[in-house]
């Protein structure tokens, strides 16, 4: 056996009541002037972070949006820089954490990131910026939360729909980690008990939305998605998501779960020890049929056109993501990507 797992500086602090130990660990950083950043929902947790700042609360920033608009960026890239700010602490969910990792792009500080959904981008060193209609993405280091504090008391008031969507973006972070071209032993554990871990959590949550348990399961989840990504690359599902989302405005979450059945279809021959991995994880020996239908049972839009997507864009969407593809087990072509998108579209299940 032979494999190259490279293990980022991290620090993870998990457990309901986490928040409370945010002060400490800015502190910990060594960061006396910090920018926080807290999405629209979460302003009152923002209140309590800023609160436990105290002094070291030097700017704040509370609108944050999808895909990170170019606008927003340098807007916070010019509050952090003239308050002087050596770190980032970003409450919310990949909205707030992706700002945060462009302001960090920019400056190279370091962030401390609270996730309240369960997209897992806290976890991972990949940044995305939307300009001029497309969406940008990279992986740098700097971006990299240097703490991630993961208190599942944040996520308790979030929608359902909100949290299955979430979730399954995660999820689609597991899944591309397991047949990812640098991906390792370590990152297939990680990325299968992830699988296991949302899947659980999640129908917990439909059934019980407040309970600690539940959302702490579904959170756990999420931190191992981002993590199994990190040690990975992005194939063909995160690579349709980006141009959903950038060049057609669709919702980021939403698209992922949407998407995430027909990519693991269309890499099923091409990634057979991934696809027995997540029907094992699933219960299941239909890896792509167990994921629409586990979407399906939590409520989720299932079709591309009830978010938005126009059928006349399905051809330029295609161009998009064949003109420069990410590495993916099948080869990336067009017409199979056209295909692809239609079936997601329609809300088709998947063949077996």
């Amino acid at each position: 056996m032979r494999f190259v797992h490279e293990f980022a500086p991290a620090r993870v602090v998990f457990g309901a009541g986490a928040v409370g130990a945010v002060g400490e660990e800015v502190a910990r950083l060594g960061a006396n002037r910090a920018l926080l950043i807290a999405s629209p929902s979460q302003a009152a947790a923002g209140d309590v972070i800023a609160a436990a700042l105290g002094d070291r609360a030097a700017a704040r920033i509370g609108e944050t949006a999808s895909h990170v608009p170019a606008e927003q960026a340098t807007t916070a890239r010019r509050i952090a820089a003239e308050a002087r700010c050596d770190a980032i602490v970003a409450v919310g969910g990949g909205s707030a954490i992706g700002l945060a990792k462009i302001v960090a792009l920019a400056h190279a500080i370091p962030i401390l990131a609270v996730p309240t959904t369960y997209s897992g981008s806290e976890m991972t060193s990949f940044w995305g910026l939307t300009e001029g209609g497309a969406k940008v993405t990279g992986r740098d280091p700097r971006v990299k939360p240097r703490t991630v504090v993961y208190d599942p008391a944040l996520t308790v008031t979030l929608p359902v729909p909100v949290s299955a969507a979430s979730g399954l973006n995660a999820m689609a972070h597991a899944v591309e980690a397991l047949y990812g071209r640098t991906t390792s032993p370590v990152s297939a554990l990680m990325a299968e008990d992830c699988i296991r871990a949302l899947a659980s959590g999640l129908r917990r949550v439909a059934r019980a939305p407040a309970q600690l348990d539940a959302r702490a399961e579904a959170l756990y989840g999420a931190f191992l998605g981002g993590a199994a990504l990190e040690g990975a690359v992005m194939g063909l599902h995160h690579k349709l998501c980006h141009v959903l989302g950038g060049s057609f405005n669709l919702p980021h979450a939403q698209t992922h779960s949407i998407v995430l059945p027909h990519a693991v279809r269309y890499n099923r021959d091409a990634a057979k020890d991934a696809m027995a991995r997540i029907g094992r994880a699933l219960g299941a020996s239909d890896a792509a049929g167990a994921l629409y239908d586990l979407e399906a049972k939590l409520g989720l839009e299932m079709k591309l056109s009830g978010i938005g997507m126009k059928e006349s864009d399905l051809a330029h969407a295609a161009r998009i993501a064949t003109g420069s593809p990410y590495p993916n087990p099948a080869p990336v072509t067009y017409d199979a990507v056209l295909a692809l998108l239609r079936e997601a579209y329609e809300g088709r299940r998947p063949a077996p």
